[in-house]
């Protein structure tokens, strides 16, 4: 009689046992949170958020807000872009329907090797480029070359005059003629303007041998 009586209250214990796990398991919980990084504290737009216990997520909005329907025990995942993956466990001594949280993620900082990208796909097409190339000048050459008077001449003439600049170019020449009074005149070899007037006369035909 003993035994029957103790095999009861355990089975009466187990029953119990069963129906609050089967109550605690179906209820509901609307969780509610922002999801924000650990360093700045700023809000992480669109993390990824998923229940890894039932399978099923979310995505967070553009303020970091999320917002699911869990039970108590699931296992929440936070994915971002360059943060490291973190999880939270929904508290099984919860009373209310509804909870908010706060959730950190911390930033996963990653080395990356070093990429040299070079112009050719394989060291033979190097070489044979290498080969083929044209001898070019060097910086002091093309300087020379672009502040040449025959290049500022080419520039000047393509260069339309207006009366603003050609009240400006007689306002220089004035002022050139006086700080340079009574000195050496300033050579013009190198005068936009000057090779520009030079180049105007010529095409004009204005300028014809004596």
């Amino acid at each position: 009689m003993n035994n029957w009586l103790k095999y009861g209250l355990i089975g009466m214990l187990l029953i119990v046992s069963l129906n609050a796990n089967s109550q605690k398991q179906d209820r509901l919980i609307q969780l509610s949170g922002v999801v924000v990084s650990s360093d700045s504290l700023r809000e992480m737009p669109y993390a990824a958020v998923y229940n890894r216990t039932v399978k099923r997520g979310t995505i967070a909005d553009i303020y970091g807000f999320f917002s699911l329907v869990v039970q108590p025990g699931d296992t929440i995942m936070f994915k971002y872009y360059g943060h490291k993956p973190s999880s939270y466990i929904v508290p099984d001594s919860l009373k209310e329907d509804r909870y908010s949280i706060i959730h950190m993620m911390n930033v996963d900082t990653i080395q990356l090797k070093e990429v040299v990208i070079y112009p050719w796909p394989s060291r033979e097409a190097f070489a044979q480029a290498f080969v083929e190339m044209n001898p070019y000048d060097d910086a002091m050459l093309r300087a020379q070359k672009q502040l040449s008077g025959q290049s500022l001449a080419s520039i000047a003439s393509m260069v339309s005059s207006d009366a603003s600049l050609s009240f400006g170019n007689v306002v220089n020449q004035n002022n050139t003629r006086l700080y340079t009074m009574g000195q050496s005149p300033v050579n013009n070899l190198l005068n936009p303007f000057a090779w520009a007037s030079f180049l105007q006369k010529w095409r004009s035909g204005e300028l014809h041998r004596q």
